[in-house]
């Protein structure tokens, strides 16, 4: 397929002018597209894995024809075991070409549910009950992991889980540990009674040289992907195939091709990962690099990454703001004169972020929005044209990104003009009306005019039609792309004896983007310090990420006219905190003077004090953090 260079909205539109989405591709499920790209490059790689960081550690490949021999015969394996189309196998990985077996053989056999090997006995439980998963694939126990001992706990909490299969990193390990792993694997305590099998010795006794089964001709649902996930109460998306080969298709119409390498240091649980990225490279006939089991927090990645770029001759990299930060502060020890690209997703890039690494790398950074509950992919920057750092973009063909402000009810009030803020929504072949979550509750009010899925976030169009966030309806912190439900933080703060009110909001963060933070209103004679319910919410929060970094004891907790926390104002506080602690350190004659909701720009940092002081010298310690500065404006 011929590439097509953007520059602008009329670009995109112009594509999607060419014809009716419907006839864009031939196959209608993604073991038909598997299958096609294996017969057009049988013998090209498709994926490359080292297990260690080393940018000479052994590796190993799968060309298109192996991949599609193995993904065969686990599709097979799985209706072996009772998977139907709309049943449920779930996997819980680290990173590896397995996972991506996986991946691909439960899209075929039935619906493939990924799940985050870092979350919580209980979350896992939680997400396989409520996905109704029968197979569970995990990691067999491995020296300095824990996943399959966790995997192992969920499955006794989850009787509908019949089938526990274990998947072995021993054939990626190269030199004397090869022998001694066996010697020094973790022994796993079974206390459920679902029968185990190995991986490897499994697949290698099923059929793969075609399906054992038809697909069914319908669009039906392929995946779960869950997202929060810090709850207790799961919330499932369901995907269908025409969404995950719309995101193949886009990622193949506008950057890749058969002669390209990406390398994907973020996990396969991840919709950014599994779709934009991996269904890319699955349409393109791409090659596919992944480094460590755990990806960017595999010991020493971040050191040995530009090596390793200069090793697979990487064309293309997949980062998030947090690994950017990361990466600014290690020197480009490497030649990666074969990079074209590096891809940025999850959040906001900092403006200063972003100059500060394509100065130092040469390397642009091409930022776009996506969303699980849209199957990933909404918006980009153009990939040939004037890239807007901060902007997300513009809608990618078939999109369509409405911005609608809505009555206190949910009723769409009117769409926004040009420059105004409101909630963005987005109809798209990724979306699913009515039926987003496997939760029908979830599903309720979730659209605007029964098609637009509201996103949560609050975002403005300028005149040239790019896309930019100003801030989010929901109250979800992201920290470094992971989710937080702020309830998680409030409800055990508030389970505290001297706690009236509590109130949790993301605090602005240099590398994580957000981090939780909390205000606290006491009971009349609470004695609590602040230190002491820092550590109370630790010792209390399941998800460790969620523990708040901050907690603060207001007299009287703002609050809207029914008495809910106002969260805006605690968002102001945090911000204005965190800049004015940066400015203080830095020994600058500046100071936060108020934090100011802009009506286009969301919230803004107003600096006082800082006569005589350069703009750059502020940018150089507050640029790296999302929400944007500025000076007093003049009295009139």
């Amino acid at each position: 397929m011929e590439k097509i260079r953007v520059s602008s909205l009329a670009d995109m539109t112009a594509i999607e002018e060419e014809t009716a989405f419907e006839e864009r591709w031939d196959e209608r499920t993604v073991y038909q597209r598997l299958c096609r790209t294996k017969d057009l490059v049988p013998d090209r790689p498709a994926v490359s894995f080292q297990l260690k960081s080393d940018p000479g550690y052994m590796a190993s490949t799968l060309t298109w024809s192996d991949l599609t021999d193995k993904v065969t015969r686990a599709a097979n394996l799985f209706r072996s075991l009772g998977i139907g189309k709309d049943d449920v196998v779930a996997y819980m990985l680290p990173t590896t070409p397995e996972t991506l077996v996986c991946l691909l053989g439960g899209m075929t056999a039935g619906i493939v549910h990924p799940i985050n090997p870092l979350l919580e006995v209980s979350q896992i439980a939680a997400l396989l009950k409520e996905s109704g998963a029968k197979a569970l694939v995990t990691l067999r126990s491995f020296p300095k992991a824990d996943v399959a001992q966790k995997a192992a706990e969920a499955v006794s909490m989850s009787p509908g889980v019949e089938t526990l299969i274990e998947v072995d990193l021993l054939p990626h390990v190269s030199g004397p540990l090869r022998f001694l792993i066996p010697l020094l694997r973790p022994k796993t305590p079974v206390s459920h009674g679902a029968r185990v099998l190995q991986f490897n010795s499994a697949l290698a006794g099923a059929n793969g040289e075609a399906l054992e089964f038809e697909e069914p001709g319908d669009d039906n649902y392929c995946a779960y992907f869950h997202t929060g996930g810090t709850t207790g109460s799961p919330k499932i998306v369901q995907h269908r195939h025409s969404g995950v080969l719309y995101n193949g298709w886009l990622a193949t119409k506008l950057l890749l091709g058969p002669e390209d390498i990406v390398m994907c240091p973020l996990p396969l649980f991840h919709v950014f990962a599994a779709y934009p990225v991996w269904s890319g490279c699955m349409c393109s006939g791409a090659h596919m690099v992944l480094v460590t089991p755990q990806g960017f927090r595999g010991e020493g990645v971040f050191d040995n990454f530009w090596k390793l770029c200069e090793r697979w001759k990487t064309n293309f990299t997949v980062v998030v703001p947090t690994a950017v930060a990361e990466l600014l502060q290690r020197p480009v020890d490497a030649d990666i004169s074969s990079l074209k690209m590096a891809l940025c997703g999850s959040m906001s890039l900092p403006v200063e972020t972003f100059k500060r690494f394509e100065k130092a790398t040469g390397l642009a950074i091409l930022e776009g929005y996506g969303l699980t509950e849209a199957t990933c992919l909404v918006s980009v920057n153009p990939t040939a044209g004037e890239k807007r750092i901060g902007s997300i973009g513009f809608p990618f063909p078939y999109v369509d990104a409405r911005i609608f402000r809505f009555d206190k009810d949910g009723e769409v009030i009117a769409e926004c003009e040009v420059g105004e803020v409101g909630e963005i929504c987005v109809s798209s072949p990724g979306v699913n009306p009515g039926e987003t979550y496997t939760d029908p509750d979830r599903n309720r009010n979730l659209f605007a005019h029964g098609r637009y899925l509201r996103t949560g976030d609050l975002g403005r169009r300028d005149a040239e039609g790019y896309l930019w966030i100003t801030g989010r309806e929901k109250d979800q912190i992201i920290r470094g792309g992971h989710n937080i439900d702020p309830e998680t933080i409030e409800e055990v703060l508030a389970a505290h004896h001297d706690v009236a009110v509590a109130g949790a909001v993301g605090q602005p963060d240099e590398r994580a983007g957000e981090l939780p933070c909390a205000f606290v209103e006491l009971m009349q004679g609470g004695e609590v310090s602040a230190e002491e319910l820092v550590q109370f919410a630790r010792d209390n929060i399941s998800e460790k990420a969620a523990a708040p970094v901050h907690i603060e004891i207001l007299e009287t907790m703002p609050k809207t006219i029914v008495g809910k926390v106002f969260k805006p104002d605690l968002r102001k506080a945090a911000i204005a905190r965190v800049y004015g602690d940066a400015l203080a350190s830095s020994g600058l004659s500046a100071r936060v003077d108020e934090v100011v909701d802009d009506r286009t720009r969301g919230f803004v940092v107003i600096v006082a004090g800082a006569e005589g002081v350069s703009d750059q010298a502020i940018d150089d310690v507050l640029g790296a953090f999302p929400r944007p500065w500025d000076r007093p404006q003049p009295q009139t």
